[in-house]
């Protein structure tokens, strides 16, 4: 359930090669560097015209935000349901987070989200676990108002909305290449962006000393819009240092071919554990939006009708049968949980994030499992429910 899928035989002969050189740092080489070539080829496979690869996905939402240049002190909209490293970026950023309600199917409630878009200044909208929010009403709210929306896509990659790859709707799209996503290089992230101001300040904040920022410059390309932002910011912004090595973005490149075939098995895996589950009247799985077609790598799913104590009593069922279940809210200090980040200047009170986290459920369902696997799992968390609820189903007929 928590293994990844083997990293391809070329990843293995390019490090070789460059274990050989000793050339691992992204701007040793004069042209064609791996991490370079990886954001070439990032960029295309989005669509997009820009890509930068940092050493996170928390680095890549940092460089964001200071990318946006917004004030010391501004305020910045995520959803209460997140990881701590969102809010920790927007921290480390010199901003404020702000938090807004998310519901029952784990998505951003758009009334609380209206109520209090006035009073920030940007926004990341965390596609969490692969749940994408209404992007439609987010981007129409945000566009009114000229507020710039980032796109946390850790867990999206390869899902779209309207067709639109998750990632691109916003003015920055950023990813994770950590170990359980789809791209796995242990550590890695990566932001996607159009805007050439946007990524210039980005390249040079993320290490690009002296005229580094010149490697970023594709040969043959009309590149001038993004040259003259690279002159402007040249030696104006201070140099953070995340740069991804070389050595990573080898171990990245040969997986992208294998994103669509990922997707397509994360999705069968999924959607067939899910309507199984989904048959349980102690267990009920969140439907996807209209526009939305995920790519899910892990499954999600709320418990109905169970106390704490019923509901611990499941977790324990399931993993003695071999599938590990995490209760948002109930795992200890679990960093999904937004009351376990004591470093938020103010605690917000989010009552309708707060009941689903205690009930809402995740456990690895890896697309290189196979329908048998699946098949396994969801009987697992059937019986687990089963075995936890049938008292209660006895003495109530």
């Amino acid at each position: 359930m928590h293994d990844a899928e083997p990293i391809p035989e070329a990843a293995r002969t390019e490090i070789d090669r460059l274990l050989q050189s000793g050339d691992l740092f992204r701007y040793t080489a004069p042209e064609d560097a791996p991490v370079s070539l990886l954001e070439r080829e990032f960029a295309a496979e989005m669509g997009v015209k820009y890509a930068l690869a940092v050493s996170s996905c928390s680095a890549a939402l940092f460089l964001s935000l200071k990318a946006l240049d917004l004030p010391r002190d501004a305020r910045v909209m995520i959803p209460g349901f997140t990881f701590a490293a969102v809010p920790s970026s927007i921290v480390h950023a010199d901003l404020v987070p702000v938090l807004c309600e998310c519901g029952a199917d784990y998505r951003i409630v758009m009334e609380d989200f209206a109520a209090k878009l006035d009073t920030v200044s940007a926004v990341i909208v965390s596609h969490m676990r692969g749940h994408t929010s209404d992007m439609d009403a987010i981007m129409a709210l945000c566009d009114a108002r000229g507020i710039p929306v980032i796109e946390d896509a850790a867990h999206s990659l390869g899902t779209t909305w309207h067709g639109r790859k998750i990632g691109t709707l916003g003015r920055i799209g950023c990813f994770s290449f950590q170990s359980y996503k789809l791209l796995n290089a242990g550590e890695g992230g990566i932001l996607i962006t159009d805007d050439p101001e946007v990524v210039a300040r980005a390249v040079i904040l993320s290490g690009a000393y002296e005229h580094m920022w010149r490697k970023h410059l594709r040969p043959g390309d009309n590149g001038a819009a993004l040259e003259q932002a690279f002159q402007r910011w040249q030696n104006r912004l201070p140099l953070y240092n995340l740069r991804m090595s070389n050595l990573a973005a080898a171990v990245i490149r040969p997986q992208i071919p294998e994103i669509a075939r990922r997707v397509s098995d994360g999705r069968r895996n999924h959607d067939r554990v899910a309507a199984a589950i989904n048959a349980s009247p102690w267990i009920w799985v969140p439907s996807s939006l209209a526009p939305e077609e995920r790519a899910p790598d892990s499954l999600q799913f709320n418990l109905s009708g169970m106390d704490e104590t019923q509901t611990r009593a499941f977790v324990a069922e399931a993993a003695r049968e071999g599938v590990k279940v995490q209760v948002f809210g109930l795992t200890e200090d679990n960093a999904r949980a937004y009351w376990n980040w004591g470093f938020l200047a103010e605690m917000p009170d989010l009552p309708q994030t707060r009941a689903m986290l205690m009930c809402a459920c995740d456990t690895r369902l890896p697309a290189r499992l196979t329908l048998a696997d699946c098949d396994a799992v969801a009987e697992i968390l059937i019986r687990a429910a089963e075995v936890v609820m049938a008292p209660t189903r006895a003495y109530g007929t």
